[in-house]
């Protein structure tokens, strides 16, 4: 199918962040200061624990450091699912935390509430959405998937409602629906840019000093604490350290083995008539993603755009990030194509934006947390793609950390132990080229996994989407 029309005006810059009401830059470090706590990196991450931080200390003197804009990379970039799950989805929750997972669905759900509770709290205007989610499949192996899933998830206290074929279609009415998931709880939309503006202007209204343009080269210890090297020759001197980097080098250089780097893509429709929408039945505006192991996300947004991104998930040999790597042709009319198989009732519409960025992931495929410095550094990464919701609750676990006691959190199998590390290159590119192909491979083998996937399985390393 020909799609060169449909891409031919799209803007090769992320939707959300083409927006004129994006607020002016902050002003970058232009002296040495001190603070209690040092929070580096302006995403989901860092706001979310500048934010907590204050709220349980008011008196607590709280700096925030990013090296570009906040919300720029990941969280401004993002598809907008605010998402419930901690662990990446249940199936991969009980291959991994399965004893603590019913305390994990639950802690994954008061977040999400949390979440809203702060939106509405500080006035947060980013088109919050608590939608649900619809998993549908679009293949016979699929749909058995998705009862399945159906019948295990009210064990770990996890509510979806499953949906043959004519009552997923009913929802939303793509051809190539063969049955579906609806999570009416466990995910809300946000407008992502919105969500980390908003988040910024909640931090200022607490206090939080927040400078933009300021890259941290390099932490060392202190007598009393930690010390920040900024690129610009500036010093922070902190007491307590939080790193909201994730896919970016770690200042914590041996948390970068469990890191790599992947690309993934995303286009945004012109907005639809009031005749498109009758015409796919979109009525309940759920998030949307397929059962495939290369799967689509998709959803609307507040104007009425279709967002249709994933599929590809793209790591560049070395863990190489790059700016010109935010635009792949190929994935854009790849993703087009798709996106008219699953709605030719929509072959008249077009494309307005066509962007990249980079995510970060582990070996676990959900977020990880530890301490360096003798407890003075702490950290979370590795969210995955569910960094929109589950951020929230790693800037939790990092101020428990911080903080020393022992809580819920810090107690949790999930935060004290760590994912496998990569490999080093050539053999993490061979490895994970290898798991992109067998998985497309099982795609089309009706969901059948070849020995490299269920020797991936057997060691714990398994993944299925």
């Amino acid at each position: 199918m020909e799609v060169s029309h449909a891409l031919a005006g799209a803007a090769p810059v992320p939707f959300w962040l083409d927006d004129p009401g994006r607020p002016a830059a902050l002003p970058a470090l232009a002296e040495d200061l001190t603070c209690d706590l040092a929070v580096v990196g302006g995403g989901y991450s860092g706001l979310w624990t500048a934010l907590i931080a204050k709220e349980r200390d008011p008196g607590r003197e709280v700096v925030l450091v990013e090296a570009n804009r906040i919300g720029w990379a990941a969280s401004g970039r993002n598809g907008g699912f605010a998402e419930a799950s901690l662990t990446h989805g249940l199936p991969n929750g009980i291959d991994r935390f399965e004893p603590e997972l019913r305390t994990l669905v639950k802690l994954g759900e008061a977040n999400l509430d949390a979440m809203q509770a702060s939106v509405e709290r500080y006035g947060i205007d980013c088109d919050f959405e608590r939608t649900g989610q619809l998993s549908v499949a679009t293949a016979e192996w699929q749909a058995k998937d998705l009862a399945e899933y159906a019948d295990v998830a009210g064990q770990y206290g996890e509510h979806v409602e499953f949906l043959d074929r004519e009552a997923i279609r009913a929802q939303v009415d793509s051809p190539t629906y063969l049955a579906g998931l609806w999570d009416r709880e466990g995910c809300a939309m946000v407008h992502p840019a919105k969500l980390a503006w908003g988040l910024r202007d909640a931090c200022l209204a607490l206090g939080v000093k927040i400078y933009e343009g300021t890259r941290v080269t390099g932490l060392e210890k202190t007598e009393k604490g930690m010390a920040l090297r900024t690129l610009n020759g500036r010093q922070i001197s902190a007491e307590r350290v939080a790193l909201g980097t994730n896919v970016f080098p770690s200042l914590v250089k041996r948390v970068r083995p469990y890191i790599v780097p992947v690309y993934d893509y995303a286009l945004m429709t012109e907005p639809l008539t009031d005749a498109q929408m009758e015409s796919i039945g979109w009525r309940n505006r759920q998030g949307i993603g397929d059962s495939a192991n290369h799967f689509h996300y998709y959803r609307l947004s507040a104007d009425n755009r279709i967002l249709w991104g994933g599929y590809d998930a793209v790591h560049h040999f070395g863990s190489r990030i790059a700016p010109e790597l935010d635009q792949r042709p190929k994935t854009f009319e790849k993703l087009a194509r798709h996106f008219y198989e699953a709605f030719p009732q929509l072959a008249e519409v077009a494309f307005t934006h066509k962007w990249g960025g980079v995510i970060d992931t582990c070996t676990r495929f959900c977020a990880f947390f530890d301490t360096a410095y003798d407890g003075r550094v702490a950290y979370a990464a590795g969210f995955t793609g569910l960094g929109v919701g589950a951020t929230r609750f790693g800037a939790q676990v990092m101020l428990d950390l911080l903080s020393g006691e022992q809580t819920e959190l810090t107690e949790l199998e999930m935060v004290k132990s760590k994912p496998l590390p990569f490999p080093p290159e050539p053999f993490k590119s061979i490895g994970i080229n290898a798991t992109a192909w067998s998985l497309g491979r099982a795609d089309r083998n009706g969901g059948k996994r070849n020995l490299w996937l269920r020797t991936l399985d057997r060691f714990g390393l398994g993944f299925d989407s």
